[in-house]
């Protein structure tokens, strides 16, 4: 497993066109591996996440099997001359996981549930989670099989927040596929309870939509 990190110049028209549009950041990701084995493996495939600090600075996350080549990514939408991208060997860090740490998370996933529009529809239909509350439920609900436990705040409610919360609608395939994708941002704390689970659900991600920007949990120390 490899993660890399590649800073974007929104003032570019193609990291516009990239940021607004994951049909068209999934290609580009995906375009960054010369060998389908680069970005799936039966144990992992690809993940990417878009994070915007306080400074508006937008940072492309991205989590993979092999290890990817975004020259194009850097032509396209970042600072050819100045500044690249950097990957580093994430599965050492993985190996070190155990039960029992607790770690800074970030997540941004499609929280959504499966149901039938009307009492005597046939079919189950996908319906996204409205409110914060039932974004943060969702993934409490996924928690422990995933190898972690939310950590709670003085209150006993789970210390986890929910931001960025937006709508994207674009078309898959051919264009004859109107997709309409809601996406939110955790940030919060958890401890560890399962590191083999958790390592997994870190390689393949979590939830639906992976291919579109969702899916991607890191961790990182806990600030004192």
């Amino acid at each position: 497993m490899h993660l890399t990190r590649l800073r974007l110049n929104p003032a570019r028209r193609g990291a516009r066109k990239l940021l607004t549009s994951p049909q068209a950041m999934h290609a580009a990701v995906l375009a960054g591996f010369a060998q389908p084995h680069g970005h799936t493996q039966p144990h992992a495939r690809t993940l990417w996440r878009l994070d915007e600090n306080r400074d508006r600075r937008i940072t492309l996350y991205l989590s993979s099997p092999g290890t990817p080549d975004l020259t194009h990514l850097v032509e396209q939408a970042g600072w050819p001359t100045t500044e690249t991208w950097t990957t580093r060997p994430y599965q050492p860090f993985l190996d070190r996981l155990h039960a029992g740490q607790q770690w800074a998370f970030r997540l941004t996933a499609n929280p959504v549930r499966d149901g039938r529009k009307t009492d005597d529809a046939k079919d189950t239909q996908r319906f996204g989670q409205v409110t914060v509350q039932q974004q943060i439920d969702w993934l409490y609900r996924r928690s422990e099989k995933n190898g972690f436990a939310l950590n709670a705040n003085p209150t006993g409610s789970p210390d986890t927040v929910v931001h960025q919360r937006r709508t994207h609608s674009f078309s898959r395939g051919n264009g004859n596929r109107p997709v309409t994708l809601a996406a939110v941002t955790y940030d919060g704390t958890l401890t560890v309870t399962d590191a083999e689970a958790l390592r997994k659900m870190i390689s393949n991600g979590i939830g639906h939509a992976r291919a579109y920007g969702c899916g991607m949990l890191t961790l990182a120390p806990l600030r004192s």
